[in-house]
């Protein structure tokens, strides 16, 4: 149970995108969609009300054919075949969820329509699961009975501490094995600059030797940097300082209600500042850039930004399961997106200042119940277990505020498509243009990716005025599309087998693909190698004159109280 709670978590981290700019109203708005439906033709409703009973006649006489999906982890637990009132009570629900599968594809409703209803009936069946209650979960009545009563005891011990110290929702994390600095976040390095709205952190070389060209990495902006530095074993900064890359990473700081004017203008005018202080250490006249999804669209905007105002700072970059170009049925949640929804959106962020970190992660959530909210319960509540101890949720966990600005300015950028345009909308003090951009770029998407589905990263590469471009699609989904270090047994990843030109689609792109065993980490590392001029003799120490060491890494940002 606990992995399967890592994976299907871990492939469902808070990221930030269009659904930023959901609002109770659409949601509203899609149940009212299905109450006029149901209201608006009674002989349809009758016909699918009989064509529902004859399947409960059926289950109740003990001759329904229904059954769950092989792959329904929900009703693995034997019981659900040979215990027959087990059977009929997954047969009733099985019932129920046809029904409404069959109502939905009569409603004369156009398609963003049917695929709004479609969703959230999908959340109001999925509440619904027998298995979500102590009564109709067979194996956490067997826990029971084995643990003598226990497994309840501890279940609403649980059930208790989320409701005092987790703002009433389900725990997904154990975060008490991890510490910053001690076995999170543990690379040698230290702060070099510090503003009102970010954190530079330079890392120590390992190695005698490094290139020239240093790179920096841009994190998202409602996650601790140190996903970057997660655990020896699974740290970007460890493999790029190991392979005699020269590595910095800014830190965000938590945004409180006074700093809710922060918009896109200033985090691309800190990550300039972050990249100015990169060269001034190194001596180097380009920085080689990184950023990973919100990340990614802020790095775009700044690469827009340098080659609006004729800068040559900028080497490479490198974006990370980040869309450029989204359309609204990228993803499942994308229909229940409205315009006047994303003015509300805006409206009530501007009112507060802030959007909470835990207020983003509520509402994410319940976009995916069953991954995120009922296999929770079921762990934590009917079994008595603790959540599992693992790195990547206890970072996921970890969320910070998005101030007010930032997320309008997100919002627009959704809404008129402005990396798609060339000069037409403005965004931090100039018209965005990504044509004018001709760095070398590399871009990474995740096979499994529902949030930053790969296809949506691929229209990245027909944006740019690269002549340059590699596309990689890593194995996994988001977040663990990235963190795919050496050494994992099932890692692959895809790239073309012909140098040159990628083509404009993504279909197109992966029927010239090879597949290739391992992790994509070394792939990438050879691309920056290539690009980052010769090896010099490794600093002996950080910083510089201008830019002392502060404090050690991770910094005092990420643990900073808001």
């Amino acid at each position: 149970m606990t992995t399967q709670l890592e994976d299907e978590a871990a492939q469902s981290t808070t990221a930030l995108g269009p659904l930023i700019g959901l609002t109770r109203e659409d949601i509203i708005g899609a149940v009212a969609v299905l109450l006029r439906e149901t209201a608006s033709d009674p002989q349809r409703l009758m016909r699918h009300s009989q064509e529902m009973g004859m399947d409960m006649i059926k289950i109740m006489t003990g001759k329904s054919e229904l059954a769950p999906h092989p792959k329904d982890k929900r009703f693995m637990d034997p019981a659900w075949r040979y215990n027959p009132f087990m059977r009929a009570g997954a047969q009733y629900y099985l019932a129920v969820q046809k029904g409404m599968a069959n109502w939905l594809e009569e409603l004369d409703l156009d398609a963003l329509e049917k695929d709004r209803a479609r969703f959230i009936s999908n959340i109001i069946i999925d509440s619904l699961a027998p298995t979500n209650t102590l009564m109709g979960n067979p194996t956490a009545q067997k826990r029971l009975i084995d643990s003598g009563g226990l497994s309840l005891i501890k279940g609403l011990k649980n059930a208790y501490t989320d409701l005092t110290e987790n703002k009433g929702m389900v725990s997904q994390v154990d975060k008490r094995p991890f510490k910053l600095g001690e076995n999170v976040a543990t690379s040698k390095g230290s702060v070099v600059l510090r503003t009102e709205i970010m954190e530079l952190i330079h890392y120590a070389p390992t190695t005698d030797e490094v290139y020239e060209t240093p790179q920096l990495t841009i994190p998202p902006q409602i996650n601790k940097m140190y996903i970057n530095d997660l655990t020896p074993d699974k740290s970007i900064v460890k493999m790029q300082v190991d392979n005699g890359v020269q590595t910095f990473v800014i830190s965000w700081r938590n945004p409180s209600k006074e700093q809710g004017h922060w918009d896109m203008a200033d985090y691309v005018a800190a990550c300039r500042q972050a990249m100015e202080a990169v060269a001034d250490i190194t001596g180097s006249k380009k920085v080689n850039v990184s950023a990973g999804c919100s990340g990614g669209q802020t790095a775009a905007t700044l690469a827009s930004k340098l080659a609006s105002d004729g800068s040559d700072l900028l080497g490479t970059l490198t974006l990370m399961v980040c869309v450029l170009h989204p359309k609204q049925n990228d993803i499942e949640a994308g229909s229940l997106i409205s315009e006047n929804g994303l003015a509300l959106a805006r409206k009530r962020a501007a009112k507060k200042g802030v959007i909470e970190g835990d207020s983003l992660a509520r509402g994410f959530a319940w976009l995916r119940p069953n991954d995120l909210i009922w296999n929770y319960v079921i762990n934590n509540y009917l079994l008595g277990e603790d959540p599992p101890a693992f790195d990547v949720l206890f970072w996921n966990a970890d969320a910070t505020n998005l101030s007010a600005s930032l997320m309008g300015d997100f919002l627009t950028l959704f809404e008129t498509l402005a990396f798609t345009k060339k000069g037409e909308v403005e965004m931090a003090d100039h018209m965005v243009d990504l044509s004018k951009v001709t760095s070398d770029l590399f871009i990474l998407g995740g096979v499994t990716d529902h949030i930053t589905p790969w296809k949506a990263t691929y229209r990245s590469t027909q944006l740019f005025g690269s002549k340059d471009i590699t596309y990689v699609l890593s194995q996994s989904g988001h977040m663990q599309a990235i963190l795919n270090p050496p050494g994992n047994p099932k890692a692959k990843y895809f790239v073309q087998k012909k140098k040159g030109k990628l083509p404009e689609t993504a279909d197109e792109w992966l029927q010239g693909t090879e597949e290739v065993a391992g992790s994509w980490w070394p792939f990438w590392i050879d691309w920056i190698h290539a690009r980052s001029g010769k090896k010099v003799a490794a600093p002996s120490k950080l910083g510089n004159a201008k830019h002392k060491p502060l404090d050690p890494a991770p910094g005092l940002y990420v643990v900073e109280e808001v």
